[in-house]
C-alpha cells in the first residue's frame, strides 16, 4: 500500500507540474461532472420496471425449446423460474447489492427488487413444503430441497458469495425440478394441485399483502389500538404492550414502502395467473375461479403509470394525492379476496 501511495504523490505531482494545480483541478472537476450526468441517466434507465409477460406463452416456448410437455405445476414453476429471472437479467442486473454508483443510489428499484423476491421465496417454500408432497410424511423434492434455500440468501450480499450467484445455483435446482416435472418416466418430481395446498399458500400471500397494507396506511400516521389478543380468550403473550400506539412510517420510508408494494403485486399477479391454469379443475369444483380473477385485476390496478415525478405523501382529504394509500386500497381489496377464496377452498 505504501509504494501505490507514493507512486500517486509521484504521478500528481508531475502532473501538477505540467498543467499547473488550476489546470488539473478543473479537469478533475468536468471529469466527475459527466460521470455523475453519465450515471444519473443511466440510474434513470435501469430504474423503469419490468414489462408484464403472458405466463402461458412463457410456459409454451419454455415446453417447446426442451422438447418437453406442459404438465401440472409446469407453468407455475416456469413463472417462478421467469421471476427470479428478471430479477437477474432487466437493465442493470441485480441492483439490490450493488455498492457503487448508480445502483448505490437506486432505493425504489431495490424495493421493488424485494417485493418480487419475497414472493419468489414464499412461492419456493410453498412447492417444497406442500405442492410436490402427496401428504405430511412424504419425501421432499431434492431440487427444491436446494433451491429454498439458496433462493433465502441474504439480498445484499455482493461478493463470496454473492447474492446473484445463490439465485443462479437456485435457478439451476428449479429447471431440473422442472424437467423431471415433465419426464413421464420419472416419477418422483410431482406437483398436486390440490385445494388444501393452494389454500396454504394463499395464507402466506394473505399474512404478506396484510404486512403491506398497514404499513402504507402508516404513511400519514394513526393511532391504533392493540387488538393483538382480540377474539382469543385465555391467550397471552410474551411481554405487555401498551392499549394504544402511534403508528407512522418514517419519511424516507414511505417510498421504499411503496415500491415493495409494486413489486410484490407484480410477481403475485404473474403467479396467480399460472395458479389460474395448474389448479384449474380445483378451482371450477369449488366455483372460485372468478374470485381468483378478482384478485388479479385488484393487483392488476397497483401497476398503473405513476405520473408523478415522486411518491406523493398528502394527508386523506389534503389537496395533494397519498400514493401510498391509494396502494393500500387495492392491496386490501386484494387481501379481502384472497380471505373470501380460502373460504371458498376449505368448503367441501
Amino acid at each position: 500500500m505504501d509504494s501505490l501511495h507514493r507512486i500517486w504523490l509521484k504521478f500528481w505531482d508531475g502532473l501538477v507540474a505540467r498543467l499547473g494545480k488550476g489546470r488539473v483541478l478543473k479537469a478533475l472537476a468536468v471529469l466527475v461532472g459527466i460521470y455523475l450526468l453519465v450515471t444519473i441517466v443511466i440510474g434513470i434507465y435501469w430504474s423503469f420496471e419490468p414489462d408484464s409477460f403472458d405466463g402461458a406463452e412463457l410456459a409454451q416456448a419454455e415446453a417447446q425449446a426442451a422438447g418437453e410437455n406442459v404438465v401440472t405445476g409446469y407453468q407455475t414453476t416456469s413463472v417462478l423460474i421467469h421471476e427470479v429471472e428478471t430479477l437477474l437479467n432487466k437493465p442493470g442486473g441485480y441492483i439490490t447489492n450493488d455498492r457503487f454508483p448508480p445502483g448505490l443510489w437506486l432505493d425504489n428499484i431495490s424495493h421493488w427488487e424485494y417485493g418480487v423476491l419475497i414472493q419468489a421465496r414464499d412461492m419456493a417454500r410453498a412447492m417444497r413444503k406442500t405442492f410436490s408432497r402427496s401428504q405430511s410424511q412424504s419425501t421432499e423434492d431434492s431440487n427444491l430441497v436446494k433451491a429454498e434455500p439458496l433462493l433465502q440468501s441474504d439480498s445484499n450480499f455482493w461478493i463470496l458469495p454473492s447474492s446473484e450467484g445463490q439465485y443462479k445455483k437456485a435457478l439451476k435446482a428449479l429447471r431440473a425440478y422442472r424437467t423431471d416435472l415433465a419426464d413421464p418416466t420419472q416419477g418422483t418430481a410431482q406437483f398436486y394441485a390440490r385445494a388444501d395446498n393452494l389454500r396454504d399458500w394463499l395464507g402466506d400471500v394473505s399474512t404478506r399483502l396484510g404486512s403491506l397494507s398497514q404499513r402504507l396506511s402508516a404513511s400519514v400516521g394513526q393511532r391504533r389500538l392493540n387488538t393483538d389478543l382480540a377474539g382469543s380468550p385465555g391467550a397471552a403473550q410474551s411481554t405487555a404492550a401498551a392499549n394504544e400506539a402511534m403508528i407512522k412510517t418514517p419519511w424516507l420510508e414511505i417510498d421504499d414502502v411503496f415500491y415493495e408494494a409494486r413489486g410484490t403485486a407484480w410477481a403475485l399477479i404473474h403467479l396467480l395467473e399460472a395458479v389460474k391454469v395448474d389448479f384449474a379443475a380445483t378451482l371450477e369444483q369449488k366455483s372460485a375461479r372468478v374470485s381468483l380473477e378478482q384478485i388479479i385485476r385488484e393487483l392488476e390496478a397497483t401497476q398503473e403509470t405513476i405520473w408523478s415525478p415522486m411518491i406523493l405523501n398528502g394527508t386523506e382529504f389534503g389537496l395533494l394525492a397519498n400514493h401510498s394509500l391509494v396502494m393500500a386500497s387495492y392491496i386490501s381489496r386484494a387481501n379481502a379476496a384472497i380471505i373470501d377464496l380460502r373460504d371458498l377452498l376449505s368448503q367441501g
